[in-house]
């Protein structure tokens, strides 16, 4: 069984594929694929590793593929697997479709399309705050009974009839989960279709991206398992101690209210859960990202290409995260936090034109405009914290220094 990295580079690249090596052979990478283009042309396209541990711990997603076994199945160039909030930027991308096709308001009152969701203090919620997760439901109060997530029409009830933890608008604070269901909706209302069925037929489908909301059962066996990352107990973040001290807390909720999500779980897999719960190759990463580098190609315009890559919310505490944080609409941006304390350390760094997501434990997908580069990575073995860690950052950084990028220092990369 071959777990060395197989696929091809471009020789200017050659120390994303050093990095990318490193990363299975030092930092502890399981099984990861590596997908980029320039100006529409693959330069870099790698897998490696295994889909799973090498002890047969069985069907918790720790060790082997459920058939007992000791031999791990290797990561190929087709395998799949759950990508966490990379999945926004799918929901985002979807939203701005609609933006750009005249059919949703940024500016509109989320009433207007949900008349549901205009209430309990929320009656002054737009559009724009949906996607910058300043509407103010990063969490659900009431305990979700297990398999909630799996329910669209419930999720969205129990969302629309929540009051805010704070006033729309006023402060941002990172929607986990929930972004996908109150993004999500507002796509259903206004396409007609659902979310996963949207974004299938409008984005993935013409680009021939792997990248599923809402997995079919025909790519079931194509998907690897996740797996959890060893918590780093001597450097607990903020987030953390809160979560673990105040069991009221935002912080709690948010992570653990989520009605039974289960990334191995194939019914958690198969539901259009667009905060989280996608599932993607590398290279279904880089395609979706592919005609935002190239500033909209055949998929949106121009213009949205320039909305989507703009700041819309920067904050030294999100609400949530208690980190500093900044975000397009829908889109993460370059967030810096590398001299932070230790446990607060949490950062993507990309250049000022950059827009995409981040996946927790590690995954990543962008678009740069100004260097024509679209960006994908996937993997298996979570890291700590909720951006990036050191080998998804390694493979930017080697990324960016290839293209002639020479330094981050300023918590963006500059040429």
């Amino acid at each position: 069984m071959t777990t060395e990295p197989q696929g091809t580079w471009d020789p200017r690249f050659a120390a994303v594929a050093d990095e990318f090596a490193r990363n299975l052979s030092e930092r502890g990478e399981v099984g990861a694929s590596l997908h980029v283009l320039v100006d529409g042309e693959p330069v870099v396209d790698l897998w490696g590793g295994t889909r799973t541990l090498p002890s047969p711990a069985g069907a918790d997603g720790s060790g082997d593929d459920g058939g007992g076994a000791a031999e791990p199945a290797p990561w190929d160039e087709d395998t799949a697997v759950v990508v966490y909030s990379c999945t926004k930027g799918a929901t985002a991308l979807a939203a701005h479709l609609l933006v750009d096709r005249g059919a949703l308001d940024l500016d509109a009152p989320v009433g207007d399309y949900w008349p549901e969701f205009a209430t309990n203090g929320k009656e002054t919620a737009t559009v724009r705050m949906m996607l910058n997760h300043s509407v103010g439901v990063p969490a659900l109060r009431e305990r979700l009974p297990d398999g909630a997530c799996t329910d669209w029409e419930l999720m969205c009830e129990r969302l629309a009839a929540e009051e805010p933890w704070w006033e729309p608008g006023t402060r941002n604070g990172y929607h986990m989960l929930t972004f996908g269901w109150t993004v999500g909706e507002l796509v259903r209302r206004v396409s007609g279709r659902s979310l996963g069925r949207y974004f299938a037929e409008e984005v993935a489908g013409p680009l021939g991206a792997d990248v599923w909301i809402g997995l079919p059962d025909a790519e079931a066996d194509r998907v690897a398992p996740v797996l959890q990352p060893i918590p780093d107990r001597d450097n607990l973040s903020r987030f953390t101690r809160v979560l673990l001290d105040d069991k009221g807390s935002l912080q709690r909720l948010a992570w653990l209210n989520t009605g039974g999500f289960d990334p191995n779980d194939p019914e958690v897999r198969r539901a259009e859960i667009g905060g989280g719960g996608g599932i993607a190759t590398a290279r279904g990463l880089a395609r979706m990202y592919g005609p935002l580098a190239a500033g909209g190609g055949d998929l949106v315009s121009a213009v949205a290409v320039a909305r989507m890559g703009e700041v819309s919310v920067a904050t030294g505490c999100d609400a949530t995260l208690l980190l500093p944080t900044r975000f397009g609409l829908g889109f993460m941006k370059s967030m810096d936090n590398r001299r932070r304390p230790a446990g607060e350390r949490d950062s993507a760094v990309l250049s000022s034109t950059a827009f995409g997501h981040v996946g927790a434990g590690g995954s990543i997908g962008f678009a740069d405009p100004a260097a024509g580069l679209s960006f994908g990575y996937a993997m298996n073995q979570m890291g700590n914290g909720i951006l990036l860690n050191e080998r998804g950052q390694s493979l930017v950084d080697a990324t960016y220094r290839a293209l002639g990028h020479t330094d981050d220092s300023t918590g963006t990369w500059i040429r």
